[in-house]
């Protein structure tokens, strides 16, 4: 099975491996990415810090209607679910923006922060209901002031969560690099090492990897589509005018640089995509020789089981004879005993004769 492994690897030719050696020589275009705003956040953060406020004030700010602060409180966190709930919309389609822009491993990052403020004022939430609904007494706090408690709790850990955010986005926008997921062009071709079963048995989050790189591609040929629209509008434009000034053959050159980027992008899309089928041929060619792997496995199980019984069966005959030959050498020794007693009466009759 190694052998057949490390054949199949070998049958990569170094020509198909030179495909993705070079591939970040013709990287995608990364200069036109635009950085993420922040003020959306920002502006949640300042409700959350007006909720804050009003968690802690109620009794001084709704004094006059005090006996209404329970419902008023319960009401203003009810508000603020659903502001989050479309906050969270916003947030999600930040974080599309950013896998698009292609980066993978940030869109992972924010993708799991972007739930967690949400999540936190749902919890909140309840948490209000149920002292609403039971009202439980205690001592020390009134009901006013447990859902107070719950409320700037709630508000203090969803204003952390999306802090983490806002510096998760402060660091995206100051990245000066190519997008991370020009990596994944090298997991499946990468040269054979101990982690290799791991790398192979990682085929969702390749493919995963891979389709953010394909939506980036995509990205980029509707960018450099416009880039090309634009710049024969430029052209016509120029080309209508009578000053024999304008930079037209620049112009001309530009066009042709930009519609050459684009016929290399295409072509380098196309072989993303035969990477692609390559890795999932790897890929099934890995599951299949498993496959054979564990279907031997059970072959040699069976057949050790067969073994088994069979040294057992024999274990059983092996003690049948030895309790025999036991049984055996007693009678045996029995039947010297009575052979010797029977000897020993001849002599003793005749020695009574002789008396």
């Amino acid at each position: 099975m190694a052998h057949d492994r490390h054949g199949s690897s070998a049958a990569i030719t170094p020509e198909e491996n030179s495909l993705f050696v070079d591939i970040l020589h013709e990287a995608p275009l990364y200069g036109h990415r635009k950085p993420t705003r922040i003020l959306g956040s920002i502006l949640y953060c300042i409700l959350l810090a007006g909720y804050a406020i009003v968690a802690v004030a109620a009794p001084w700010i709704f004094l006059p209607i005090e006996r209404l602060i329970p419902s008023l409180l319960c009401s203003c966190n009810a508000l603020l679910l659903i502001i989050t709930g479309i906050f969270q919309q916003y947030l999600v389609y930040q974080v599309q923006k950013v896998r698009l822009q292609g980066y993978y491993i940030f869109s992972q990052r924010l993708k799991r922060v972007t739930r967690l403020p949400f999540a936190t004022v749902s919890y909140g939430t309840a948490a209000m209901l149920l002292v609403m609904v039971w009202q439980p007494h205690f001592n020390i706090l009134s009901l006013s002031a447990l859902l107070r408690i719950i409320m700037f709790v709630e508000v203090v850990c969803a204003g952390s969560f999306i802090s983490v955010y806002i510096g998760n986005i402060h660091q995206y926008n100051s990245l000066n690099s190519q997008p991370d997921v020009l990596k994944s062009l090298y997991s499946a071709l990468q040269p054979s090492s101990s982690l290799e079963e791991l790398r192979y048995h990682d085929g969702g989050r390749l493919s995963d990897q891979q389709m953010a790189l394909l939506q980036y591609q995509r990205e980029n040929l509707h960018y450099l589509s416009e880039e090309i629209l634009r710049l024969q509008e430029c052209l016509i434009k120029y080309e209508r005018s009578d000053d024999g000034s304008t930079p037209q053959v620049d112009l001309v050159h530009l066009l042709a640089a930009r519609d050459q980027e684009l016929r290399a992008l295409s072509a380098e899309m196309n072989q993303v995509q035969s990477e692609l089928r390559l890795a999932r041929n790897l890929i099934a060619e890995r599951d299949s020789e498993i496959q054979r792997i564990r279907t031997t496995n059970n072959q040699y199980v069976e057949e050790n089981e067969r073994l088994r019984a069979i040294l057992g069966e024999w274990s059983a005959r092996a003690a049948k004879l030895e309790r025999a030959l036991e049984t055996e050498r007693m009678s045996n020794l029995e039947l010297q005993k009575k052979l010797s007693k029977l000897r020993n009466q001849p002599a003793e009759l005749t020695k009574d004769h002789g008396t």
